[in-house]
């Protein structure tokens, strides 16, 4: 249940037009919902300010359909990661008004409009074209929480004059999101650049010894930049989470 629904609710029995039985009914399942294969965090938004995030991978369409009823009855904004197409074509007939993006395996439900909060503005950086879709899901993830985020993409160290010429808006950013594969270089170069937290992604993208993203992750926990913090490998969800928090402070 989300903070304007509380309130709403509260309001409603100090003016008497909805008795303290009523609240409470509606109340009864606030903390979390056993749905018996899912046990739905209804409390998160009130807690961590941000609803439960479904991961769509390893789910039926049917087991998600439930839980985004669940989480709608609630109120609540629903952002669904991992989520291959099929499914959400299922999804999709359900749920009219949702919006899938294949490109990132990312689909989002509006129960209300989110505010804008953000105090800044959050950069989705990539490397390359192929890093899009990790980028792609830290952009819809930040957004979704309110934020203003632009991008720039392929502007890797293969062509480091790219990036060069883009220095205004690396500038104008209060948060950093910067996504690479292969050696996972860009990272450091973005934070020897900025005062700003950059947030660094690995991705999976590269020859055999970067092993799946490994030797992109490791590059980026060796950082000589400061300022410089990193997520697990293609965690694109992840960083624009942590980025959004930045953003609200």
């Amino acid at each position: 249940m989300n903070i304007r629904r509380i309130e709403s609710l509260l309001s409603s029995v100090k003016s008497g037009k909805t008795s303290i039985d009523e609240a409470m009914l509606q109340l009864k399942s606030l903390p979390f919902e056993d749905l018996g294969f899912a046990r739905v965090d209804h409390h998160r938004s009130l807690r961590k300010g941000f609803p439960e995030v479904i991961w769509g991978e390893g789910k039926t369409s049917g087991q998600i359909l439930t839980i985004m009823r669940q989480l709608k009855k609630k109120g609540q904004n629903i952002l669904i990661t991992r989520l291959d197409n099929r499914k959400a074509m299922a999804i999709q007939k359900v749920f009219l008004r949702s919006l899938y993006y294949p490109r990132s395996k990312v689909l989002t439900y509006h129960t209300h409009r989110s505010k804008l909060e953000g105090k800044g503005m959050i950069l989705v950086v990539t490397a390359g074209t192929t890093d899009i879709p990790v980028g792609e899901e830290a952009a819809i993830t930040a957004q979704f929480m309110g934020n203003r985020v632009e991008t720039l993409y392929d502007v890797g160290v293969a062509g480091i004059h790219r990036l060069l010429s883009e220095r205004a808006k690396l500038e104008a950013a209060r948060v950093l999101i910067v996504v690479a594969g292969m050696e996972g270089a860009l990272p450091s170069v973005v934070g020897g650049l900025v005062d700003k937290p950059v947030i660094a992604v690995p991705t999976s993208i590269g020859y055999g010894t970067s092993f799946g993203g490994i030797a992109a992750l490791l590059g980026m926990l060796n950082s000589c930049a400061s300022g410089v913090s990193v997520v697990n490998i293609d965690n694109g969800f992840g960083a624009g989470y942590m980025a959004s928090l930045i953003n609200h402070m």
